[in-house]
Formats: structure tokens, sequence, C-alpha cells
């Protein structure tokens, strides 16, 4: 079932140009609130849910390259660095004040900081419960990476320079699809740093997933139980690391990619299959309220940083 909602959903995404894990997402909400499906339907949704979704997160350590860090210049660095840290503490802080549901509080904060929704579902199986978090986050973080792309080139195009546009689009923007999106359509040159301090913020995922996570687990609002580290996250962190000082060819890099997004979507499609409409329009509006916070305060802190920097 969630392989036939899949690859629907890259059919669908590729005719309207729209992402296609999100729009597996999307159409598993919506198969699962208007068809009910059989039992023996569930083991192969629990398995896609979980095992696919630990697959799908492995692979995509393979992407990851610490040599992008050795890239970015020392300015750059303190602002990915200091913005990514002071937004992963204000979300911790900020999830219980505001009463974020669940785990979405958590899983928003960590996608905006890093890298949208593949951060947040790497992060997902090591603290969610309740699956509904897993898209309510990811329709939050998807929605503000959208606007921001839009919206960061139309407002600071004329009044910043071409290094700090790049600075701000790279070290903000929620995905590379968006702050590629947002940098080249201002030119090439802001683009391609823009991207280059992307790769500085995804090439910290590993470090902010043991980190993070951590925190979490020693959280004594949280019902998760503290417990060693699971498989994916061993493999995520050996592959990572190895394959930073072992590159791979950019042909295979791509296929594996593909890959490991097409299993990404099998379990987000197999996520909404499990959500329910009801839970999820009860946890969206303070989701929304949440993620429009964390961005905001992503922002300012970029932004304050930038003014002493350059």
């Amino acid at each position: 079932m969630s392989t036939g909602i899949t690859l629907f959903a890259y059919i669908l995404a590729n005719a309207i140009g729209f992402n296609a894990v999100l729009m597996a997402l999307v159409l598993g909400v919506v198969f699962g609130n208007t068809i009910k499906l059989p039992d023996s339907f569930s083991p192969g949704i629990k398995f896609s849910s979980s095992l696919i979704l630990e697959i799908s997160i492995a692979l995509m350590a393979f992407g990851i390259n610490y040599g992008s860090l050795a890239k970015l210049g020392w300015q750059s660095a303190v602002v990915v660095a200091v913005s990514m840290t002071l937004v992963l503490l204000t979300t911790k802080y900020l999830a219980k004040k505001l009463e974020c549901p669940g785990t979405t509080g958590w899983l928003i904060g960590f996608g905006t900081a890093i890298c949208g929704s593949a951060a947040i579902a790497a992060l997902a199986p090591k603290i969610v419960k309740n699956k509904t978090d897993i898209g309510l986050a990811l329709a939050v973080v998807n929605l503000y990476g959208l606007i921001g792309m839009i919206a960061i080139p139309f407002i600071t195009s004329e009044w910043l320079s071409d290094v700090q546009n790049s600075v701000l689009i790279g070290a903000s923007l929620h995905a590379v699809g968006n702050v590629a999106g947002a940098g080249f359509s201002l030119s090439d040159s802001i683009g391609e740093m823009a991207i280059t301090i992307k790769l500085g913020r995804v090439a910290l995922l590993t470090p902010a997933l043991l980190l993070f996570g951590a925190s979490l687990q020693k959280n004594p609002d949280n019902n998760t139980t503290r417990a060693q580290l699971p498989w994916y996250l061993i493999a995520f962190l050996v592959i990572s690391i190895v394959f930073s000082f072992i590159p791979l060819p950019p042909p295979l890099l791509s296929i594996i990619k593909q890959v490991s997004n097409f299993l990404l979507a099998i379990a987000m499609a197999a996520i909404g299959l499990k959500v329910g409409l009801k839970s999820l329009m009860r946890a969206g509006k303070k989701g929304l309220i949440f993620g429009g916070i964390i961005f905001a305060v992503e922002l300012i802190i970029i932004a304050g940083l930038m003014v002493f920097l350059f």
C-alpha cells in the first residue's frame, strides 16, 4: 500500500513540480482518512514507517561531507554554528513554554535549524511515539521553507550585499532546494555560496542529531526511554565519517540519494496512513505558530551575527 501511494506521489509530484516526499505524506493522510484499510495491511504499514524509515536515514549519511565545513570562511562558520546552537536551545525552551503538542516542537526546531525534512526524519525515530507529530512537523517546516524561499530574496535583494544574502539564505532556509531556489534567483554566485553554507549546516546533522537527541532523552518532561544509540544512528555516524574522507563517484552518490528519497517517501506514506486528521487539525495551529516563531528567531539571530561579522 505504502509503495503504491509513493509511486503515485512521484508521478503527481513530477507533474506539478512538488516535493515527492511531502506528496507521499499528504496522499497517505488522504487515503488513511477516506479508506478503511484491512487489518492485514497493518504489519506492512508498521514495517514501512519504522525499518524502511531507518534504512532511508542511514543512506542519507552518504550525502554528508565534512569537507563542506572546511570551505566556509570563519565568519560563515561562526554564523552557522552559533545560529544552529541557539535555535536548538530556543526550541527546547519554547516547546515547553508554548505547550507545542507532543514532540512536534522539537522536530520543527530541529528541521528549521539544520536541513528540513531530512533532519526531522533522522530525529523522529529516536524521540517520537505519535506519528502525527512527524506529519505535522514536515508540513510546517516545508511551508515556512517555501515562504522563506520566496520572501527573503524579494525583501533583501536591494539592501544586502551578495555575501550577506548568501549567508542569510544558506544559514536560514530549511531545505537545500529552498536555498538553491532563493540563491540562484538572485545570481549564480549567491546561489553557489549559499549552497556551500547550507552544506556546512547539513554536515553538522550528525553531531546535532547525537547531542540534541541525547539532551531530549535526559529531559524529565520527555517520556521516551533513555537507551543506547539505535543501529541506524550508528550506521549514519560511521558512514558520514568514512565517506567524508573516501568520496564516492557522483553518479553513485546520485543513485544512493534517489534510493534514500524513495524509501523516505514510502515511510512518509506509511506514516500518513496512520495520521488521524482530527488530531492533526488540533495540533496544527500550535505547530504553525511555533514554526513561525522559531523561523523568526533564527532570522533575527543570523541578522544579528551578520551585523558584527560582515
